[in-house]
């Protein structure tokens, strides 16, 4: 049985991959840091599994990977270790340019000794997807969605962080023939998400009585996408992607972020009601620094190529989160302790 090597499967979305393939019966190698949002807990049942390993690893360190890479003996390699949170990158850049670009520099590089020592007929069937974000592209104005040839412009400290990392990924395809596949997604939601983010920070912030905040007017608009369509994904380019080639995955639901925590917020007067809306702690605080305005996703390169569409609608994909969020509530409380009490970040006082 081939071994599937996993960066940043303690990770939100990493998580999801793992939990997957582990449900698939593949044997699964976890390689994470641990930094403040990759928790243990996220992976479920999958974590003692015997299909499963973990291997508390930073993707920056060389001489660690290449020894989880002489130990497990992986078929492929699916890069998903990242800083992920824009706000963050405003205030502290420097390590989102350490994980996102030099993490993902060695972990290229570290595939690429392995590869090259590999027999032939092993060689010709590895792979690594490295997975990235559609903020690559910059904004959007009111019209148009971005494709897997649109010209890159990012316009925060992550979005600039992970655009080098696919800059790097492209390169190591072309100048070295490393078979490297890349993937680009709209804005995920789900389970096991750090609560930092839009929704589930919504979530937290309601139950809890305190204001949920909105960024400016609310106005901007995201493509949101269900985490476990966007594991299909990155499975199916895995399986049927071609080395060198990009493939964009969105869900196709564009709303604003005004809109989404209304919606959020009817469903939590639906499945835990107070006695009065939800959305009269919606508030609107100063707007982040460089707010991209738009994005969404063009998907019909994966659908026709890899033959994946979503299966989740924002209606039931966001019911199933809100729903997940109210059951697990010792989950966020244990993974924030100490890490995250709700403070807004992101406004501009980098470090």
């Amino acid at each position: 049985m081939s071994t599937l090597l996993v960066t940043g499967g303690a990770g939100f979305i990493g998580s999801a991959v793992v939990r997957r393939l582990v449900d698939e019966g593949r044997r699964v190698v976890t390689v994470d840091k641990l930094t403040y949002a990759g928790s243990l807990a996220a992976l479920g049942d999958a974590l003692h599994h015997p299909l499963h390993r973990f291997e508390q690893v930073d993707v920056c360190d060389a001489e660690a990977l290449r020894a989880v890479f002489a130990r497990t003996s992986p078929a492929a390699v699916l890069h998903l270790a990242a800083e992920s949170h824009v706000d963050r990158s405003i205030d502290a850049p420097a390590a989102f340019v350490r994980t996102n670009v030099l993490g993902t520099f060695t972990v290229l590089q570290e595939s690429l000794r392995y590869w090259r020592a590999l027999p032939p007929e092993s060689a010709a069937g590895f792979r690594v997807v490295h997975v990235s974000t559609d903020e690559v592209y910059g904004e959007l104005g009111a019209d148009g969605r971005f494709t897997e040839d649109s010209p890159y412009r990012p316009n925060s400290p992550y979005a600039a962080s992970k655009a080098a990392g696919d800059h790097f990924a492209r390169a190591w395809h072309r100048t070295y023939g490393l078979p490297v596949i890349t993937t680009n997604c709209s804005n995920n939601y789900g389970p096991y998400q750090f609560p930092e983010k839009l929704i589930p920070l919504a979530i937290r912030s309601a139950l809890a009585g305190r204001p949920v905040p909105v960024y400016g007017r609310g106005s901007n608009v995201r493509d949101w996408l269900y985490v476990d369509d966007h594991v299909r994904g990155l499975l199916l380019a895995l399986e049927r992607g071609e080395p060198g080639a990009t493939y964009a995955f969105g869900g196709g639901e564009e709303r604003t972020t005004l809109q989404m925590v209304h919606a959020v917020c009817a469903l939590l007067d639906e499945l835990a009601p107070r006695g009065r809306p939800y959305a009269e702690l919606v508030t609107h605080v100063p707007d982040r620094p460089g707010h991209d305005f738009r994005y969404a996703i063009d998907a019909r390169r994966a659908s026709d190529a890899l033959r994946w569409a979503p299966a989740e609608t924002l209606e039931s994909g966001l019911r199933r989160t809100v729903a997940w969020y109210l059951e697990h509530e010792e989950w966020c409380e244990r993974v924030t302790a100490g890490r995250y009490a709700g403070e807004r970040v992101g406004l501009g006082a980098t470090t």
